[in-house]
């Protein structure tokens, strides 16, 4: 689970998503937040404005009569004025201890003007704070103070607006707004999807390229790439052709030594065997083993060569079955009856002749120790070895089997339990250092068949 954390956070697209996705959320929410906040001032200004406009008419409606008290001439065009609490009131008030007009909708209340004194008033007089008004309402108060031809004292005008009139207003216009910038989002969200899929597909590629030549389908990286990435295909590409060439020179190098030593070798064992005595004797023992080893070992280097090649593959079912055939009659004058088993497209993701080595190493062993059958298999694993698809070769006999205790033993290099049967103790041996070469592994178990059952896991290819 942790692995599986640490690669989603280790995703190039879900890098680039979620740092386009970061930078879009903030940027729409910045922006919701400045419209807004435009559009509340344009809102508020023109509230205001409003509240002026029927300030100026207040006034203008309103008088002196002969007995010097204030009169209003005629109403304002405001239906809202006339009921009771409705949020809009006007209010006429004497700064002095008299009389004060006020509007229908103020009923028995009055306009608090305590902010005025403490609001900033503009070059007209005016000047606007907000009040509670009756009922608890917010109001937006504009006042303005005059004195009026043949009145003693200052007055002072009022027009109030409730406020929630302007907030309902704003309210909506946000909820638009933010609406609309979570469907952007969205919007962009699902083109960032797409731009960063469609974006990454040349990187998809590679990757299908790199496989391909992983499971052996292909020798190097093919197609038509961008032109960024086109750069990193034919690096690759010479990596990959200059791995060939370093493994080629390597075989060759392990090769001619080889060579150089065996001639030598022969010259010294036929010189000693033309001096048939102890020393002699001894001479050629030597001779033979230094041969054995030289051959051991120019094998190993050419299977560790081989196993490193990208792109080698081989199928399976050929292999075996021309394996099953040759060991068949082989046996035949024993009566072993040899049987294969293998699926079409199967492949092993190696060189044939180490295959063939192996499969024939252990098809050999159960034959030499079957009573009567001996039964070869091949399938594909279902789970991952080493993060790769692998597959199992098992090879079952009828004899008499090996210990558990002694299982461990004849898997070591010259380890035999029978010294009647031929051979020299190394199949096994040499199976087992194939096997590790390629990442795979053999192992010994007891057969239902009543012999030895030797597995097989090796790294699996495509056809």
């Amino acid at each position: 689970m942790q692995l599986r954390n640490l690669r989603i956070k280790d995703s190039l697209a879900l890098r680039l998503i979620a740092g386009a996705a970061l930078w879009s959320v903030i940027a729409l929410v910045a922006g919701g937040i400045i419209l807004s906040s435009i559009f509340r001032h344009s809102v508020e200004s023109s509230f205001d404005a409003r509240l002026e406009v029927l300030l100026g008419s207040l006034v203008a409606t309103t008088d002196v009569d002969d007995k010097k008290q204030i009169v209003r001439t005629r109403d304002l065009n405001e239906t809202r004025f006339d009921f009771a609490y409705s949020g809009w009131y006007w209010q006429i008030a004497p700064l002095a201890q008299r009389l004060a007009l006020r509007s229908r909708s103020l009923f028995d209340q009055a306009i608090d003007l305590t902010n005025s004194t403490s609001a900033t008033r503009d070059v007209s007089g005016a000047s606007f704070f907000d009040a509670m008004g009756p009922e608890d309402q917010h109001l937006r108060v504009v006042e303005r103070r005059l004195m009026l031809p043949g009145y003693d004292v200052p007055v002072s005008f009022a027009v109030a607006g409730d406020k929630a009139e302007m907030e309902g207003d704003i309210q909506k216009f946000n909820s638009t707004v933010f609406t609309a910038m979570a469907g952007l989002g969205l919007g962009i969200l699902v083109a960032l999807l797409i731009q960063v899929r469609f974006g990454l597909q040349p990187l998809e590629r590679v990757r299908r390229a790199l496989a391909s030549i992983r499971s052996g389908r292909a020798t190097k990286l093919e197609g038509q790439f961008p032109v960024e990435i086109e750069p990193l295909a034919e690096e690759i590409n010479s990596l990959l052709d200059s791995n060939r060439e370093v493994l080629e020179r390597a075989r060759t190098h392990v090769g001619n030594l080889a060579h150089a030593l065996k001639t030598p070798l022969s010259v010294l064992t036929n010189e000693a065997r033309a001096h048939p005595d102890t020393f002699g004797d001894q001479v050629v023992r030597i001779a033979a083993t230094m041969r054995e080893q030289i051959d051991h070992h120019l094998a190993r280097a050419r299977m560790a060569a081989s196993a490193n090649v990208f792109g080698a593959h081989t199928p399976v079912e050929p292999v075996l079955a021309r394996l099953g055939r040759a060991l068949a009659r082989i046996y035949a004058e024993q009566g072993i009856d040899v049987s294969v088993e293998c699926p079409e497209g199967l492949g092993f993701r190696g060189e044939a002749q180490d295959l063939e080595e192996m499969a024939g190493n252990l098809l050999d062993n159960a034959c030499k120790w079957a009573v009567s059958r001996v039964e070869l298999r091949a399938l594909p694993l279902p789970e991952l070895r080493k993060g790769r698809p692998a597959f199992l070769i098992t090879v079952e006999d009828d004899g008499p089997g090996v210990p558990e205790e002694k299982r461990a033993a004849v898997l070591k290099r010259g380890g035999r339990l029978d010294e009647t049967k031929p051979g020299s103790g190394l199949g096994l041996s040499i199976v087992t250092e194939i096997a590790e070469l390629y990442g795979g592994e053999l192992r010994l178990a007891a057969s239902a068949l009543g012999g030895l059952r030797a597995e097989l896991i090796l790294p699996a290819a495509s056809e």
